[in-house]
């Protein structure tokens, strides 16, 4: 069907109300805009939907919520009846509609006959995975679009194991949903429905038992306790889902002086105070550091609006606040918890470590000094996921901790996902541990690299929006497979790694080998000096992401390396 036919069938509609057939009818004359919202259905992927709030079948709505739930559904039904008896765990942010969109899916699967447990209020994403293992349920959804714009949402999918849809899984929810019409769902009534026992509210009782879990992850309360007296923090949940447990987790941590961004703190999904609620765009952060500073704290902790990721900013020695970008942070926690787990005795028999394909070398090196395996997955805690069952299931290692460059962390077993209610409170403590040792996390940081080495990232978005987006990052990519660089700011290129098919070629004589890791549409150029520079095209936004991971006699050394490659990977967009 044509973007035009489209349009007519939903201004046709009888499900429309009158303000969704309002909003079509504004656009009437607007070829451009019709066409954007009609030209395809939004692509279901392992992470399920993401895109633009508004009426059509490009963006995200009820009637799109309604399509893909009932398409989940199926798959859901598919795997038998013991399987729909598990039921499904619904979760929601703070987002303007997120609780209507949750609201929808709920009584589509209510309809289809599967039972679910739906969150009362706004939710951390983390607990959403908890509450999927700890109930048993078949399947989880989270209405939240993470930390992208306003005028986003989303719709998330989780199987059994609590972390992110399997591709076989996702790829029949896609099927379905090309192979029916939007509007041929099943909608069950909501209040029928919770009388009737097929949906069930969660609140406080999934928060305490998740909670529990959380405060079992603390290594050295004797840290904490040292200097909770005299240490002070600023806290922001960016108007989100982290306002309520975060404060409450670092309050049974010991923190005595938490002190809360007021304005922040209010749950808004306009994001009023920032122009992005993403704790990695230190702008974010203005109004915190003016109460640190006001209040004398040191630490500054904020969480995206669904509570999976977590940021800092520390304060320097000039007195300033620097934020740690996340393989910074995910390298301090490491060492951190290697040696809190350690003087305390809760170190597991074979540690490993867990990161990204994209994140900082620095890990293993942190890893490997201090006896420890590091594995790389591909973008994505569904692969960290796989990969820790996997290591754990085969009695090869106990991993102690998971990251990836931007913002995630993943520890205990309770969770298959990124977790910045557990982080908030492992980052807290670590804060403290430096605090009573005279050190800020930055004078920690900077011990780091005397101890282990020089090392400087750079993530790069090259942003490609429009309906011609997509086929520039396609053409950037296949470009790059067919004329691989020699040379990269004037460096030469030693290794091409292809993961698509797992394959390495040597630059100079072109011999190939292969890799452990393939599949994903990812490009990797090893550098002569030591550099990795990664190209992959981003799995959610019109953009294909960057990483420049350098090494150094020195962070100058470092600096001066990721301008260079940063002013090549500049130069992909042309």
């Amino acid at each position: 069907m044509d973007y035009k036919k489209a349009y007519e069938q939903w201004l046709n509609s009888p499900v429309l109300s009158e303000a969704e057939k309002a909003e079509l009818t504004a656009i009437a004359g607007d070829e451009k805009e019709i066409e954007s919202r009609f030209f395809s259905q939004l692509e279901f992927g392992t992470a399920g939907l993401r895109g633009t709030m508004g009426v059509g079948l490009y963006r995200m709505n009820i009637h799109v919520i309604r399509h893909a739930t009932q398409a989940f559904a199926n798959v859901i039904l598919n795997e038998g009846p013991e399987a729909v008896k598990k039921g499904v765990a619904i979760c929601f942010d703070c987002r303007n509609n997120s609780d209507v969109f949750a609201k929808e899916a709920a009584c589509i699967m209510a309809a289809a006959g599967i039972p679910v447990r739906l969150f009362e209020s706004l939710r951390p994403t983390p607990e959403l995975s908890f509450a999927i293992r700890e109930y048993g349920c078949i399947a989880g959804i989270n209405i939240t679009a993470s930390h992208n714009p306003k005028e986003y949402n989303g719709y998330k999918v989780y199987w059994s194991d609590g972390a992110q849809l399997p591709p076989n899984h996702a790829d029949q929810v896609a099927k379905i949903m090309r192979e029916s019409g939007v509007f041929d769902v099943k909608v069950a009534d909501y209040d029928k429905a919770v009388a009737g026992g097929l949906i069930t509210i969660m609140g406080a009782e999934t928060d305490e038992k998740f909670l529990k879990n959380v405060m079992e992850q603390v290594n050295d309360q004797a840290a904490v306790d040292a200097v909770a007296d005299t240490f002070k923090m600023v806290y922001t949940p960016f108007h989100g889902t982290g306002h309520k447990l975060i404060p409450e987790a670092l309050k049974r941590l010991g923190m005595k002086h938490v002190i809360c961004v007021p304005e922040q703190m209010v749950i808004d999904g306009n994001f009023p105070t920032v122009a992005s609620p993403n704790p990695e765009n230190p702008e974010g952060f203005y109004l915190a550091v003016d109460l640190a500073n006001k209040e004398g704290a040191d630490f500054i902790l904020g969480s995206d609006p669904d509570a999976d990721r977590v940021g800092l900013m520390v304060r320097t020695s000039d007195g300033e606040f620097k934020v740690l970008t996340g393989n910074q942070t995910g390298v301090l926690l490491l060492d951190y918890l290697i040696g809190a787990k350690q003087r305390t005795g809760k170190m597991p028999k074979n540690p490993v470590a867990l990161k990204t394909i994209v994140t900082t070398e620095m890990a293993r090196k942190v890893a490997e000094v201090n006896g420890l395996k590091c594995f790389d997955t591909f973008t994505g805690f569904k692969f960290l996921a796989q990969k820790k069952d996997q290591l754990e299931g085969s009695g090869e290692g106990n991993v102690i901790m998971s990251y990836e460059e931007s913002y995630g962390y993943m520890l205990g077993d309770y969770v298959r996902d990124k977790d910045a209610v557990t982080a908030a409170v492992a980052m807290t403590e670590m804060a403290a541990y430096y605090a009573g040792k005279g050190m800020t996390l930055y004078d920690a940081l900077l011990a780091l690299y005397e101890k282990y080495g020089n090392y400087g990232e750079r993530t790069m978005n090259l942003v490609m929006p429009g309906l011609d987006g997509l086929k520039k990052m396609a053409d950037l990519m296949a470009n790059l497979r067919a004329n691989p660089p020699k040379e990269i700011g004037g460096e030469t290129v030693k290794t091409w790694k292809d993961y698509k098919d797992g394959s390495v070629v040597d630059a100079a004589s072109g011999a190939e080998s292969t890799m452990e890791l393939s599949g994903s549409n990812v490009l990797r150029y090893e550098l002569a000096d030591g550099t990795s520079v990664i190209v992959r095209p981003s799995g959610t936004e019109p953009k294909v992401k960057v990483y420049i991971l350098a090494q150094g006699v020195s962070q100058a050394d470092c600096a001066d390396k990721v301008a260079r490659y940063s002013a090549w990977a500049e130069g992909l967009k042309n």
